[in-house]
């Protein structure tokens, strides 16, 4: 009986099915299927678009966000930072701070320039570089001001290169001034003595060890050292007085290498009044929209620099030593 009743139920099922069940199954699948794939297709392309943005914004900031930046104006003023010291390889060396100068004179919608400086100072030799560039591009473009703003410091080189500018905005807390000039270094004689050690210095040329660490310095070698310092000193001078004009009020501190607070500065005419960057392009130049013309590091170069900076730093550290820096 029960055999019976079994044998009616899957009659009764196969009698309800419809013909062609089969096909409408498969069809069915292959729908399934087809819609799965267009949904994962979708999603693929959602995260290649979503990395693909992740990527550009991660570009932009580490590029220092300078695209995109010019000609968002008609008219703005143009802005260089003179951040660091001052040496042919510094992110404020000569060619990266005058390539930035010249690409915002150049730039017809700029009204005044502006050179935001922090600097401790450096090379005598760079520092120079920027001052005739700025004095041969104000001639070129006479109707384009050039203003100098210091945040925490200007001293030495960044003075040196800066005082080209048609004015000079500090904070009253600024450090302005150390208008000198020093070679530094070591001496291990006695130390040698001390344990022993023998020093041997072979040259050709009488003087090619000239400051040599490792030996007594003699009359000649200081005499000769300090007739380079006096040299570049007074270049040094003579470059502030051509630029500073009757500004300068000269004491006979000012250019002993003595630095100054921009409240004193402004009083011994090294500034001419107190401002940020902002308030120069606001009130001064009259064009609030500013756009950076700073040569930015770029992300490969960073690398590379961080990289090689111990050893160059190893290798130049001596040779630095003889050289004239303006600190």
């Amino acid at each position: 009986m029960k055999e019976n009743n079994d044998s009616e139920t899957v009659a009764s099922r196969g009698e309800r099915r419809k013909p062609g069940w089969e096909r409408e199954l498969l069809e069915r699948l292959a729908f399934a299927t087809l819609t799965e794939q267009r949904r994962s297709r979708r999603w693929g392309i959602f995260f290649k678009l979503f990395f693909a943005i992740y990527f550009l914004v991660m570009l932009f900031l580490l590029a220092g966000g300078s695209f995109g930046t010019h000609g968002l104006a008609s008219r703005y003023t143009a802005l260089i930072e003179l951040d660091g010291a001052i040496s042919d390889d510094s992110l404020a060396s000569a060619d990266n701070v005058i390539a930035g100068l010249r690409g915002a004179f150049e730039d017809t919608s700029t009204v005044g320039v502006i050179v935001r400086a922090n600097s401790p100072g450096g090379s005598p030799v760079q520092a120079a570089y920027i001052y005739d560039e700025i004095k041969r591009l104000r001639a070129k473009y006479p109707k384009t001001p050039l203003y100098a703003v210091v945040t925490d410091m200007c001293a030495s080189g960044c003075y040196y290169a800066l005082s080209a500018a048609d004015k000079i905005y500090a904070d009253r807390a600024s450090v302005v001034g150390s208008i000198g000039v020093l070679m530094n270094g070591f001496g291990f004689v006695d130390t040698m003595k001390k344990f022993g050690v023998e020093r041997r210095l072979l040259t050709a040329g009488e003087h090619k060890g000239f400051l040599d660490p490792f030996s007594p310095m003699s009359a000649f070698d200081r005499k000769h050292a300090q007739e380079i310092l006096n040299r570049v000193h007074q270049q040094f001078i003579e470059r502030v007085r051509a630029a500073r004009g009757q500004q300068l009020k000269e004491t006979k501190e000012m250019f002993s290498g003595l630095f100054w607070t921009g409240e004193e500065a402004q009083k011994l005419g090294l500034i001419d009044d107190f401002g940020s960057a902002s308030y120069v392009a606001r009130e001064v130049i009259g064009a609030e929209d500013i756009v950076d013309y700073t040569q930015h590091e770029g992300v490969f170069d960073r690398v590379a620099r961080r990289i090689g900076t111990t050893m160059a730093q190893t290798l130049s550290s001596e040779l630095l030593a003889r050289t004239p820096t303006l600190r």
